[in-house]
């Protein structure tokens, strides 16, 4: 089947994400595990049986219905225009307004109390809950699409339903540790802002969001981070909607 062999294809440990954290942070290591033997230890032996019975449930049998004209190749490339387009204006260092501000030091805030990593480590959560819910409901709209295409369809969208709903936990507590690694780097770049300053000069917060500050520097940082998890988090539905389309080719070509 087309859409297994493209699953046994993947590259589940050279994402870009995980080459933006090593180069951002050198002391993350690159992963050096096997993906199957990893998966194997996040499932339990309920989760290993559900999916043995989506994995023998027969595919070939069944009527399809014929799907209607979809749209979800032009709702996958607007989503990730719509959340690139928010990363990118952080409403600071680039023109226009910002739905998700970068945060800026407060008017007269001292550099202790400016250089406090809370209102970035906010900054990105709130970029992740925008991706997650945007995300979550094109790919519930994917496999309602799959299902009703085919049973190979079927197939497919109830065995990524498994793995969304075995891997969600893992999901969220390996990204939620993005911005603590973040963090780092935030901690990282004011240390070599303060010791660039001549001994006699006073740091001033409100230079910050000059051009060429370190704070510009870390935005740049925080945002190549959330563009790579972007991308990271699209891979799944972008792979039901490209099978999706796949097998809709492959229909059409048949019936000619």
């Amino acid at each position: 089947m087309i859409m297994t062999r493209e699953l046994q294809r993947a590259t589940f440990n050279r994402s870009a994400l995980v080459r933006v954290l090593s180069d951002t942070l050198p002391e993350v290591p690159g992963p050096k595990y096997d993906f199957g033997e990893r998966l194997g230890q996040w499932l339990d032996f309920s989760d290993a049986l559900t999916l043995f019975s989506v994995l023998n449930t027969e595919a070939g049998s069944g009527t399809s219905v014929p799907p209607a004209k979809s749209d979800l190749p032009a709702q996958l490339a607007r989503i990730r225009r719509n959340l690139s387009e928010s990363i990118h204006n952080d409403g600071v260092f680039s023109a226009g307004p910002a739905r998700i501000p970068f945060p800026i030091p407060l008017p007269n805030a001292t550099a202790e109390s400016a250089a406090e990593f809370s209102p970035y480590h906010r900054y990105y959560l709130a970029h992740q809950r925008d991706m997650s819910a945007a995300i979550t409901a094109l790919r519930a709209n994917a496999r309602k699409a799959l299902v009703g295409q085919s049973a190979a369809g079927k197939q497919l969208a109830d065995l990524d339903a498994a793995f969304e709903k075995f891997l969600f936990t893992r999901e969220r507590n390996l990204l939620s540790n993005i911005p603590i690694m973040l963090g780092k780097r935030f901690d990282q770049r004011y240390a070599e802002h303060r010791a660039a300053l001549a001994g006699h000069t006073t740091d001033d917060p409100t230079t910050w969001t000059q051009p060429g500050s370190w704070l510009e520097a870390f935005c740049h940082d925080a945002q190549t981070a959330l563009l790579a998890e972007l991308e990271l988090r699209l891979k799944p539905v972008a792979g039901l909607i490209s099978a999706l389309g796949s097998a809709a080719e492959h229909k059409e070509q048949k019936s000619q």
